[in-house]
């Protein structure tokens, strides 16, 4: 389940990165502007973009460990003031599990020997080691899949003939659209025909817009 949630949050960066950098260049291009601007417009957006994700999910999951912290401390504390009530609230809990009064107790006794506060952020809080909030590594795959997928339209601009930029750029971000929308209905059990229709209707409506406005502010003298 976790390798599957770093699927998904990977799938969605990619997803913002194709969106945010090909409706740039798709605004920008409508401009009638030439294509070292728009390269160079898009790279800096790349770059940019990747930056904001990765300090957006730092601060986010921070946060979230800053508040894992917290109630770990708390139930250090609790567990140091008042061992007998900790014990009796996790034989509570496997009680609640189905378990009968006295496996209940045996695997609480047992349990807290063997790592007290572990079992208590277990099965008290919900504080696993595997799900525990790592800040760092979400800001670094946030920043990683924005470029990941931000690339690939700045591919399609750099590589395409002058007179076939747009089509260029509308194949390739639509047919990596598809696939991130089928990957991240694999990943979440979902149908996947569906999802990448609903991901390419809006990847392209956020093209549209963009293109749109920048083809009326590109007529502004």
């Amino acid at each position: 389940m976790n390798r599957i949630g770093w699927l998904r949050a990977a799938v969605l960066g990619a997803n913002d990165g194709i969106v945010s950098v090909g409706s740039l260049i798709a605004g920008i291009a409508a401009a009638g502007k030439p294509r070292a601007d728009i390269l160079l417009a898009s790279v800096a957006s790349l770059v940019a973009g990747a930056m904001s994700m990765a300090a957006g999910e730092y601060v986010s999951v921070q946060s979230q460990a800053d508040s894992e912290e917290a109630d770990l401390a708390v139930e250090r504390r609790e567990l140091r003031k008042n061992p007998e009530r900790e014990l009796e609230e996790l034989v509570g809990i496997y009680r609640e599990r189905g378990l009968d009064e006295a496996l209940a107790r045996q695997v609480a006794e047992q349990l807290t020997a063997h790592d007290a506060l572990a079992v208590h952020a277990r099965d008290e809080i919900g504080i696993t080691e595997a799900m525990r909030a790592r800040p760092v590594q979400a800001a670094a795959a946030s920043a990683a899949s924005f470029a990941a997928g931000g690339v690939l339209p700045i591919a399609a601009l750099w590589l395409a003939p002058e007179t076939s930029v747009a089509p260029s750029l509308a194949i390739t971000t639509l047919a990596a659209l598809v696939l991130l929308g089928a990957v991240s209905a694999w990943a979440g059990g979902a149908p996947m025909a569906r999802a990448a229709v609903r991901v390419v209707l809006w990847g392209v409506g956020a093209m549209a817009v963009t293109a749109l406005a920048g083809t009326l502010f590109g007529a502004v003298p």
